[in-house]
């Protein structure tokens, strides 16, 4: 594992890894997590969940944040007006760092690649940052949108890395060709203080 910069972030944070390094690097990173990445001027959950309010008009949906990790894409959907959120990660550490916000109904650890859902249950999942390069893989977009009810909704982010990687560009046409519409994506800030971008989608499964 590389040495973090001075302003908390992984030098090898948005390229691939096994899964070993991935729970280490979120392991060390969970307590300054949050001071990190809004000091870094992160946009992105309030881009996701405002993005979503304004397609989602029940704000008493009950939605699946996926890798929901401390809670900040949580706190973000609150803070727009939802009031049932569930939160599942792979990392336990950035699981406890979530609960302790108190704004879950219900948040588990899953295993990779599994949220451990039962298809139909949720109408509407958020996926902040989450499929990306460096974190899960372009499959799990697929797997998200197949747990989804028919005319659920998919909230989730490409950031720039992600966005240069064919794998999960070629996942997202594919998923828009195949199982959803797109009803919306806008590029924006991501992480003002690093320059970076992302695009935010809401894709609405057939």
């Amino acid at each position: 594992m590389s040495d973090k910069s001075d302003d908390g972030f992984d030098p090898n944070l948005w390229k691939p890894r096994g899964l070993e390094e991935t729970q280490a690097l979120y392991d060390n990173w969970a307590k300054r997590y949050d001071d990190d990445v809004t000091g870094a001027g992160y946009q992105t959950p309030a881009r996701v969940a405002q993005t979503l309010a304004a397609t989602v008009p029940d704000k008493s949906a009950r939605i699946l944040d996926f890798g929901c990790g401390t809670g900040l894409s949580g706190a973000a959907l609150v803070a727009v007006g939802f009031s049932e959120i569930n939160g599942t990660d792979i990392n336990k550490s950035m699981i406890a760092k979530a609960k302790a916000k108190g704004i879950y109904s219900k948040l588990w650890v899953s295993a990779p690649g599994d949220p451990d859902i039962t298809p139909g249950d949720y109408a509407v999942i958020t996926a902040t940052g989450v499929v990306s390069l460096g974190a899960a893989p372009p499959e799990m977009l697929a797997t998200l949108l197949n747990c989804l009810t028919p005319g659920g909704y998919l909230a989730l982010s490409y950031n720039d890395a992600t966005l240069a990687d064919a794998r999960y560009v070629d996942a997202m046409d594919a998923a828009c060709a195949e199982l959803a519409e797109l009803v919306s994506k806008e590029y924006g800030p991501h992480l003002k203080a690093k320059g970076m971008g992302s695009d935010v989608y809401v894709l609405r499964r057939r």
